[in-house]
C-alpha cells in the first residue's frame, strides 16, 4: 500500500481593516495525527517560508489576497493547498514521491523537541517518541526526556513522584487536554493512571508558565494530550507483556460519524499481580497491581464551533508488604500488608465559539470534573480520602492587527476533601472535611513590535475562601538574534495550598510520628529562567544546542522534615530560606542517516533550612546525565533505541545518631534500557529491557525484618527497587485513510 500523509490544517486569519498582510496559522500530522516536525511551508512565490515545530505548528506571515499554500515533505510529493475557507479543517491526501510498496514512516528525533517559535520554553513529546520505550503508562514515558525525572516515592506502594528543576512534582501543574487534572489525592498514583497509548504527545513548559490555566504552576506545566477522534486510527491495539509478570492491553477505536462528528473509544487493562521478593526481605518488590480504565470522548465542529467533551472511569487496587511464605511461624503474628485501593472518574466539555475569523477572535468555555475514592490501609493504619473537584474556565482571545494579541478570562476551582480511618481520628481529627474555592481573573498580552522580538505579559487576581487574595505576575521574553540563535529569559510567580495527608500518603508506608504544625499558610515561589537555543547547520544536517538556567526561590514553603529526629516526619511552615537552582545543557545531532543522538547534562541545587540548619534536598541526586540514541534502518523496517542514564549521589536523611540505620548519603548509579521494533504493514513487534545493568538499591526498607518498630520505613527510597526487566510487545493499526 502506498504511503500516504493527511496535513490537517486549521486555518485563522489575523489582519486590521484593511489586510495587507495575514498570519495563516495551522497543524501538519500525519495519517496517525502525529505532527510532522520539520514540514516546508511556504506560498507559491517562496516569498514567505516557514518550518513547522515539534507540535506540527506553524505561522506563516503571507500577502492579504494569498490563497495557495505550498507544503513539502521528505519522501512526498509537493502538494498545493488552496485557502477556500480558511476556518475549516482540510485533509489532505499525499502521494509519497516513490513508488516503493512502503508505509512512509515520518522522521523521528529522540526524547523531548523545543518549540522554536513559542515565546513560552516548550518541549513536546510526540506519539512516535513516545514509543521508543515500553511507555505503558505516563510515568515511562519520560524514561528518554532529559528534563523530568520520575521515581518511586516509597518501596512498597508502587507510588511514583515527577520531580521538575529538582523539585517535587506537587510543585508542577499537572494538565490534560490544558485544564488541571491529577490534583491532591490523585497526585500519588496518578502517574499510573494515564495509559501511553492513549496519549497523542505531552508539553513540558519549563518555569513561570501562563496564566491562562491557573496560579499553581511553580516549576512548570505538564499538559497531556489524547488522541484526537477527528484524526485517529479507526483501531490501534497495543499488547504488552514483561518478565516480571506484568501484562496489560490497550485499544482506542474511533469512528467519524459525520463531516461534524466523531467518537472514539479508549480501553486499558493492567495485571502485575506475580510475587516477588528477590532481595530477600520478607517483602514484596513492586505491589500486586490490577487496574482497568475506559474512556469516551466526542468531537463536534462546525465552521464557527467547535466541542470536545469525554467521561473517564478507573478502578485501581494495589496489595503489597510482608509475603506469606516469609511470614514468623508464631501464632496471632499479624502480618504488615498494605492495601490502596481506587475509583475515579473524570468527565470535561470543551467548548470554542470563533466570533471573527479576520481577527482571530473567539470564546471559549471549559468545565470538567473528578471524583475520587481512595480507601487504604497500612498494616493497622487506616486512611480513605474521597476528594471532588470542579473547574471552569471562561477564556476570551483577539488579534489586533500583527503585532498585538490578548487573551483574558475567568477561573473557577473548587476541591473538597472528606477524610476518614484512625489516622485522621488520631492526627488530624479537625481535617475531616476540608474545601477550598478559588476564582480568578488574568489577562496576557502578547507584543511582537519586530518579526525576531517577542513579549508576552501575564497577570491574574485570585482569591481563595483559605487564603484570601492573591496575585500572580509572570512575563517571558524571546529575541532571535538570528536564524540560528534564539534567546528566551522568563520570571514569574506561583501558588498552591498544601493538603498534607492526601498528597503524601505514602508516608504512611513508616513508623514515623507525624507532627503537623497549626496554620500552614499557602506555599509561593518566584521562578526565574534563561535560556540560549542553538541551531547550526553541519553537513547539510543541523546541530540542536541549548543552555538553560531556573532558579526557584519560595517566599513560603510547607517543609517535610525528615532530618529533625529519625523516627518521626515534621511538617512545618518556611523559616528562612528554600531554593532550586538548576542548569542544564543539551545537544542533539543526526550523526548519519537514520541515526539521531542526543545527549543532556543537568546539575541541580536545591536547599532548604530545616530546623534552623539550611541543607541539600535529601534523597534528590546532585545531577543527571543522558545519553539518547535511536537508528532506523533506510527502508524504516527496522528502529533499535538505546538510553543510558548517569544518576549523581545526594544526601539521605540524618540517621538516628545512637542508632543509625542508613548511611548519611548515597552514591552515584547507572541505568540502560534498549528497544527493537520491526515494523511490517499494520503491525509493529518491539522487545526491550529496563535497567539492564541491573542495578537495584540495597535494602531499601529500613528495619523490614521488623515491620512493627520504630525503625521501620519504607520512605528512603533513592534508587531503582526492581532489577532488570525485560519486555516484549505488539502494535496493530487500521490506519485512517
Amino acid at each position: 500500500m502506498l504511503g500516504v500523509m493527511m496535513m490537517l490544517l486549521s486555518v485563522a486569519v489575523s489582519a486590521d481593516n484593511v489586510p495587507a498582510k495575514r498570519v495563516v496559522t495551522g497543524y501538519i500530522l500525519d495519517k496517525e495525527g502525529t505532527p510532522l516536525t520539520g514540514a516546508y511551508v511556504y506560498n507559491k512565490e517562496k516569498t514567505a517560508t516557514t518550518v513547522a515545530d515539534a507540535d506540527g505548528y506553524f505561522e506563516l506571515t503571507v500577502s492579504g489576497d494569498c490563497k495557495i499554500l505550498m507544503a513539502d515533505y521528505v519522501g512526498f510529493e509537493t502538494r498545493m493547498y488552496e485557502m477556500e475557507r480558511p476556518t475549516d479543517v482540510q485533509v489532505i491526501v499525499m502521494v509519497p514521491s516513490t513508488q516503493l510498496q512502503e508505509v512512509v514512516v515520518t522522521e523521528r528525533g529522540v526524547g523531548a523537541m523545543k518549540r522554536r517559535t513559542s515565546v513560552v520554553a516548550t518541549e513536546d513529546i510526540t506519539s512516535k517518541a513516545l514509543t521508543r520505550a515500553a511507555c505503558c503508562n505516563l510515568s515511562e514515558s519520560f524514561e528518554t526526556n532529559p528534563s523530568v525525572d520520575v521515581a518511586y516515592s516509597d518501596a512498597v506502594t508502587g507510588a511514583k513522584q515527577i520531580q521538575l528543576l529538582g523539585l517535587a512534582g506537587t510543585y508542577v501543574q499537572m494538565l490534560t487536554e490544558n485544564f488541571p487534572n491529577m490534583r491532591g489525592a490523585a497526585s500519588v498514583y496518578g502517574l499510573d493512571y494515564i495509559p501511553g497509548p492513549w496519549m497523542q504527545s505531552i508539553q513540558v513548559s519549563k518555569g513561570a508558565a501562563s496564566v491562562k490555566n491557573g496560579f499553581e504552576s511553580v516549576t512548570g506545566q505538564i499538559n497531556v494530550e489524547y488522541k484526537k477522534p477527528k484524526i485517529a486510527d479507526p483501531l490501534f491495539v497495543n499488547l504488552f507483556a514483561s518478565d516480571a509478570g506484568r501484562y496489560e492491553g490497550n485499544a482506542v477505536g474511533a469512528v467519524e460519524i459525520n463531516d461534524n462528528l466523531s467518537t472514539a473509544l479508549f480501553l486499558n487493562y493492567y495485571n502485575e499481580e506475580k510475587s516477588y521478593d528477590k532481595n530477600h526481605d520478607s517483602f514484596l518488590d513492586m505491589p500486586e497491581m490490577h487496574s482497568f480504565s475506559v474512556m469516551n470522548r466526542w468531537h463536534y465542529q462546525t465552521p464557527k464551533f467547535v466541542s470536545q467533551s469525554g467521561v473517564k472511569f478507573l478502578t485501581d487496587k494495589r496489595t503489597s508488604g510482608q509475603t506469606h511464605h516469609t511470614m514468623p511461624a508464631d501464632a496471632g503474628y499479624d502480618p504488615y500488608t498494605i492495601n490502596v485501593n481506587t475509583n475515579r472518574v473524570e468527565v470535561f466539555s470543551k467548548n470554542g465559539f470563533i466570533l471573527d475569523s479576520d481577527r482571530n477572535e473567539s470564546v471559549a468555555l471549559i468545565v470538567s470534573g473528578s471524583y475520587h475514592d481512595q480507601q487504604s490501609h497500612y498494616a493497622q493504619q487506616i486512611y480513605n480520602v474521597y476528594e471532588s473537584n470542579i473547574y471552569a474556565s471562561l477564556l476570551y482571545e483577539s488579534e489586533f492587527g500583527e503585532k498585538h494579541k490578548l487573551a483574558a478570562g475567568l477561573n473557577f476551582n473548587w476541591d473538597g476533601y472528606e477524610q476518614r480511618g484512625n489516622v485522621v481520628e488520631n492526627l488530624i481529627p479537625y481535617w475531616k472535611s476540608i474545601d477550598e474555592n478559588v476564582t480568578g481573573a488574568y489577562a496576557e498580552y502578547t507584543w511582537t513590535p519586530v518579526d525576531n522580538f517577542t513579549l508576552l505579559a501575564g497577570l491574574r487576581a485570585d482569591y481563595s475562601n483559605l487564603h484570601k487574595w492573591f496575585v500572580t505576575p509572570r512575563m517571558h521574553l524571546k529575541y532571535d538574534v538570528a536564524p540560528w540563535l534564539h534567546l528566551r529569559a522568563s520570571a514569574g510567580k506561583g501558588y498552591r495550598s498544601n493538603f498534607i495527608f492526601p498528597e503524601n500518603s505514602y508516608l504512611l508506608a513508616s513508623s514515623r510520628t507525624l507532627h503537623i504544625a497549626d496554620n500552614l499558610k499557602q506555599e509561593s515561589a518566584w521562578n526565574y529562567g534563561v535560556s540560549a537555543s542553538f541551531y547550526i547547520p553541519i553537513k547539510d544536517e543541523e546541530l540542536t544546542f541549548s543552555a538553560e538556567w531556573y532558579y526557584t526561590d519560595f517566599d513560603n514553603q510547607v517543609i517535610i522534615d525528615l532530618d529533625r529526629d529519625a523516627h518521626s516526619v515534621y511538617f512545618y511552615n518556611l523559616a528562612g530560606k528554600s531554593t532550586s537552582s538548576v542548569f542544564q545543557v543539551e545537544a542533539s545531532y543526526p550523526l548519519f542517516k537514520g541515526f539521531t543522538l542526543l545527549g543532556a547534562y543537568r546539575w541541580m541545587d536545591v536547599k532548604s533550612d530545616y530546623d534552623g540548619k539550611r541543607m541539600r534536598k535529601p534523597l534528590t541526586s546532585r545531577y543527571k546525565a543522558l545519553l539518547t540514541g535511536s537508528y532506523e534502518t533506510p527502508l524504516k523496517k527496522w528502529q533499535f533505541d538505546l538510553t543510558a542514564q548517569f544518576n549523581g549521589g545526594g544526601r539521605m536523611p540524618t540517621p538516628d545518631a545512637a542508632n543509625p540505620l542508613w548511611e548519611t548519603s548515597f552514591g552515584s548509579f547507572t541505568q540502560l534500557s534498549a528497544q527493537i521494533t520491526k515494523r511490517f504493514r499494520h503491525w509493529q513487534i518491539y522487545v526491550g529491557g529496563e535497567n539492564l545493568t541491573n542495578f537495584k538499591q540495597k535494602n531499601p526498607i529500613v528495619s523490614a525484618e521488623n515491620p512493627y518498630s520504630p525503625d521501620f520505613d519504607a520512605t528512603m527510597v533513592w534508587g531503582p527497587t526492581m532489577g532488570r526487566k525485560l519486555y516484549v510487545g505488539i502494535r496493530y493499526n487500521i490506519p485512517k485513510l
